[in-house]
């Protein structure tokens, strides 16, 4: 065996993890009928190629699936922070809109300051958010590599391997079936790294919505309606690294 490089695999998970999102996820599809699981194709005798499925990996193993939900519980609790803050901005600018007329120049004045304050609030927590989630993504990233990477040398080894190929990254377009060891892997890396027991967790909520500020009428003389609270964007995964291998022929 000369050489082994691990790929990044668990972006693949954590891009899947739900981002700032503005609007309710849509209802997940009926599950399909389960199939009886077929036996995997013998590994051909000799080779010295074979290839894994990274993203299958990560997304059916143990380790994949508990640190994936790490970050997915991190993204839902600064969802609902910003929730809360975006509701105290629609409350503030609902305040100004309808007391426009009433208020005097000192208490207008005042609560357009704290509206703006709190746009600027609003943005520097998105900003803060998107940081701490893409931060704890690339340390769970590593820490799957970490683990990961042992099992896929040990069996590489045992089968005498010249190369292992990332299946998707390769852009293999087909190979024996028996040269797929995702199967082998997953079994194996569960066995050394099983899944951390969850303190009773609770049933996953789609992402409430945040309160965005209502449409303001034309703003007072003197002062421009306030801007909506910005859109956060989804956290961006973290990118594969390493060159992509040549299929084999």
């Amino acid at each position: 065996m000369r050489a082994f490089v691990v790929a990044a695999a668990l972006s693949v998970i954590l891009a899947a993890a739900p981002g700032f999102a503005q609007a309710p996820a849509p209802a997940p599809a009926p599950a399909p009928a389960p199939q009886a699981a077929s036996a995997p194709a013998p590994f051909p005798a000799g080779a010295k190629y074979a290839f894994i499925n990274i993203q299958r990996i990560a997304a059916e193993s143990a380790q994949g699936k508990a640190l994936s939900s790490r970050v997915q519980a991190l993204n839902a609790q600064k969802v609902n922070e910003l929730n809360e803050k975006n509701k105290a901005l629609q409350t503030a600018q609902q305040k100004l809109d309808s007391g426009a007329s009433v208020l005097n120049d000192a208490a207008r004045a005042q609560l357009e300051k704290d509206i703006d304050r709190q746009q600027t609030d609003i943005q520097r927590f998105t900003d803060d958010a998107q940081k701490e989630v893409q931060e704890l993504q690339n340390e769970l990233q590593a820490e799957f590599q970490q683990k990961l990477g042992p099992i896929i040398q040990q069996v590489a080894q045992e089968k005498k391997l010249e190369i292992l190929f990332s299946a998707l990254d390769a852009g293999i377009v087909w190979a024996d079936a028996g040269l797929d060891l995702t199967t082998e892997i997953i079994r194996r890396f569960d066995a050394a790294n099983p899944a951390p027991a969850a303190a009773a967790p609770t049933a996953a909520a789609p992402a409430p919505r945040p309160a965005a500020p209502a449409a303001a009428p034309p703003a007072p003389a003197g002062r421009q309606g306030a801007p909506a609270a910005p859109r956060p964007a989804a956290p961006a995964a973290p990118r594969s690294g390493g060159a992509a291998a040549p299929a084999p022929k």
